[in-house]
């Protein structure tokens, strides 16, 4: 796995300045520089469905938090753990989470387009995204998942899905456990959904995600530290 680069404070993007709608940016592409620097200062892309589309980059005026001291697993997530029916998997197969990912329950397009899929390959294999799986211990299946960004103490979640009822849920668990384990102390959800919300998640300000970046942030965690603090079995 190639290694990621030092941080530079040179910045592709005009310094985020708060608004009553949040601040965006637009580009032509997605590269690696632009996603490592915009993870940085807390900016993330948010294409529209439309390929031929310019890509906007945001940054909301309130951010979607789950400090992990607040964390928390509900009694039914625990429940379906404890049933011993699916296996978590830290990065084995990001490719196929991020394009079940793209594809939406309904049939829906999402923001998911086909240069984010590019673009966040090539961030897992520089170190930085990461898949979160949940595996069908009888049928071998993926049934569900989550890819995110590590930020060192920080983590951005990105987007997650199910093929079986309580998948994502079993990832997200997860996903927060093994975050704790490895000293990490913020999870990035973006908005707060009535999924994110079982857990923890509220809605804070974006001075306030600012200043938990400028203190936590730092290398990004490798698949071998997410793996050895990886739990599948939550109590």
């Amino acid at each position: 796995m190639d290694q990621p680069p030092s941080f530079r404070e040179e910045f592709y993007f005009p310094f985020p300045r708060g608004s009553s709608r949040g601040v965006r940016w637009y580009s032509d592409v997605i590269t690696l520089p632009m996603l490592q620097e915009a993870y940085w200062h807390g900016i993330f892309p948010w294409p529209d469905e439309d390929e031929n589309a310019a890509i906007p980059w945001v940054f909301p005026r309130h951010r979607g938090l789950i400090p992990l001291g607040v964390f928390h697993v509900p009694h039914t997530v625990l429940r379906l753990m404890k049933k011993n029916l699916y296996e978590v998997r830290i990065d084995t197969s990001f490719e196929q989470v991020i394009r079940n990912c793209a594809e939406r329950n309904d049939g829906e397009p999402t923001w998911i387009t086909s240069a984010v899929i590019s673009a966040y390959q090539e961030f897992h294999r520089a170190g930085w995204a990461h898949s979160f799986e949940v595996w069908n211990r009888e049928t071998g299946a993926l049934a569900g998942g989550l890819y995110g960004v590590s930020i060192g103490g920080v983590f951005a979640g990105e987007s997650m899905f199910y093929r079986e009822s309580g998948a994502s849920k079993i990832a997200l668990a997860a996903l927060g456990r093994t975050l704790e384990q490895c000293g990490v102390q913020l999870l990035d959800t973006q908005m707060v959904t009535p999924v994110t919300s079982l857990f923890g998640a509220e809605y804070y300000p974006a001075s306030e995600y600012l200043k938990c970046l400028r203190q936590f942030r730092g290398e990004p965690l490798s698949t071998e530290q997410l793996r050895a603090g990886l739990s599948s079995k939550i109590s």
